[in-house]
């Protein structure tokens, strides 16, 4: 991944209290991921950062939509993402992540990048089976074969004669 300027907080001057950010995202912060699952899409993240002494929590909440390809018929549609998300970083001695949501950082950083959040955030909201908007209705059962009860006894009278026997045996 490429370094993402655009999406950098300088924390360093910040007081301790709530501060308030926004970002884009387009086409072209998605081509800055290498194998990216999503090449085109648009919409905005809000963050609202707080500061402590002791932490630094942000809250992400991320609107738009991203334009992924049906897995029945191949049509490019736009999915609607709605994502909300916390991370939590704490001041330390040495960086480290201590869970997907959680890191320690040094207490003289000056800048978080949220653009790898961002994308994370995005890529986790592509459901695992893509279907354009005109097949959710179907329900699931659709992959089924239906057999008329004219077309079933049509069946069990053309049995060979062979299994006629067997049948005797029950």
């Amino acid at each position: 991944m490429k370094e993402l300027k655009a999406y950098k907080i300088e924390i360093f001057g910040l007081s301790n209290s709530t501060h308030d950010f926004n970002f884009t995202f387009n086409d072209e912060f998605f081509n800055h991921f290498e194998n990216s699952l999503v090449n085109k899409g648009k919409g905005t993240c809000d963050v609202i950062l707080t500061k402590t002494d002791a932490m630094i929590t942000l809250n992400l909440k991320i609107s738009g939509s991203i334009e992924l390809e049906c897995d029945r018929s191949l049509e490019l549609f736009d999915f609607l993402i709605a994502v909300e998300k916390e991370i939590i970083y704490k001041y330390g001695d040495k960086e480290k992540e201590l869970s997907e949501d959680v890191f320690v950082i040094l207490k003289g950083e000056q800048e978080l990048n949220i653009a790898s959040f961002l994308y994370e955030s995005i890529s986790l909201e592509i459901p695992m089976k893509k279907l354009h908007p005109k097949f959710q209705d179907e329900s699931e059962s659709d992959g089924m074969i239906y057999i008329s009860e004219a077309e079933e006894e049509s069946q069990e009278e053309s049995v060979d004669p062979r299994w006629e026997a067997l049948k005797k045996l029950k």
